[in-house]
């Protein structure tokens, strides 16, 4: 049912990232590395490509190398012969002297990439969430309803609310208000320990969008879809949520704001249980991404542990990628990326371990994401004593210790 050929897509990709800092301190949080050997943004890529959309712009700005690269090297698949494209759009100041000022702003900055596509729909869609979703049922959905404006939503625990745009609907799911971050969340009716979130995922006409995007220059405003064009919208006219569910269950679908620290790492856990809500290895949703040239993943010696001196190379329920080598060393629960080398003795638990990590011998480590190139001294303790760590590292307030990007441990 799905036509999708005359279809804009627009992902916004210029955040800061502010509460994953410091894994944002050197690249855009879209760009963050994520399920060992792919970046956040790759989720929502996927799924574009997966759907049949084949028109996608990518809005970056704040630290934008690294996401600018990856698209480059990972996303350079459609045949532009075709009219197929993936493009990265920096601020142009086409319009204005200003950065992008807000989600709707960016869209608004670039609205002579929608003019000149003319299509009939605009997705706009958020590149730092994970999660599998053919927006082709989104589509139909909206076709269906006879709206021309569709927001993704989706139950949240109710005290978790207030870090999401929450949606208050009726029994056909039109939406009669748009909160933008309530300190008093509504709940869902007959539902009172969730409410219904937006997942930053709209679909509008072209008609509809540029309307507001013109009337939103005119006012006072903090130029962002949640905050002013929503709210607006959904009291003028007749805007729908698109439930992201089963919809024979009706349970949700597997969705991941990764917007802290804490989410982060228990986003890249759930890729380790025996039966993953978020499946890698799914290949009818294929999750793609930049195949860097790696040799297989190695586990070397298996001495009898009964001795003094003996060593085991193994690890249990992770993520290994290629290139990474567990020498005589126990990893469990964890998800190492390329070229991680852990060496004799040293055990790893409940931790992410980025490209280029080395562990040295007999090191202690457990629950701790190690960004890039960082090189763990051997003997060295970590996450065992929160209090001596947080002299030298960030450590969340759940305890999860966190070392930058190529940082320097003695």
């Amino acid at each position: 049912m799905a036509r999708l050929k005359n279809t804009l897509t627009i992902i916004l990709a210029g955040g800061r990232g502010d509460r994953l800092q410091p894994l944002t301190l050197e690249r855009a949080k879209p760009a963050v590395p994520f399920g060992g050997k792919y970046r956040i943004i790759d989720s929502t890529l996927s799924n574009c490509i997966n759907s049949g959309l084949r028109k996608i712009v990518v809005l970056i700005q704040y630290k934008s190398l690294s996401l600018d690269r990856h698209l480059h090297l990972a996303w350079n698949l459609l045949n532009p012969e075709l009219h197929e494209y993936i493009m990265a759009v920096p601020p142009q100041q086409r319009i204005s002297q200003d950065w992008y000022r807000g989600t709707a702003d960016a869209v608004r900055q670039n609205i002579f990439l929608i003019n000149d596509e003319d299509p009939d729909f605009v997705f706009v869609l958020s590149g730092d969430h994970v999660y599998m979703m053919d927006y082709g049922e989104m589509y139909n959905f909206s076709l269906l309803r006879g709206t021309e404006a569709v927001i993704g939503a989706i139950p949240v625990p109710i005290e978790e609310a207030s870090r999401f745009g929450i949606l208050a609907v009726d029994e056909e799911y039109r939406i009669l208000r748009f909160d933008e971050k309530p300190k008093t969340p509504r709940p869902i009716p007959g539902k009172p320990t969730h409410a219904l979130a937006s997942m930053g995922i709209y679909l509008f006409s072209t008609r509809l969008l540029k309307r507001y995007l013109v009337e939103d220059t005119r006012k006072k405003s903090n130029h962002d879809f949640g905050r002013a064009i929503l709210p607006q919208m959904v009291t003028d006219c007749p805007v729908f949520a698109y439930p992201f569910e089963d919809p024979k269950s009706r349970a949700p679908h597997y969705w991941r704001d990764i917007g802290t620290l804490d989410a982060y790492w228990e986003a890249n856990m759930d890729l380790i249980t025996v039966d993953p809500p978020f499946n890698l290895y799914d290949q009818s949703w294929p999750l793609r991404t930049y195949q860097g040239q790696f040799p297989p993943a190695k586990f070397v010696f298996a001495d009898n542990p009964d001795t003094k001196n003996g060593r085991m190379g193994h690890a249990l329920d992770s993520i290994v990628c290629g290139g990474s080598i567990v020498s005589g060393s126990r990893v469990q629960n964890c998800v190492l990326s390329p070229a991680v080398h852990i060496d004799n003795y040293a055990d790893v638990r409940d931790s992410i371990l980025m490209e280029n990590v080395i562990v040295g011998k007999h090191a202690k480590i457990k629950r701790t994401i190690i960004d890039k190139d960082v090189t763990i001294p051997p003997g060295t303790h970590i996450g065992y004593d929160l209090e001596t760590d947080a002299k030298r590292f960030t450590v969340t307030a759940s305890g999860l210790v966190v070392i930058s990007k190529g940082m320097k441990l003695e």
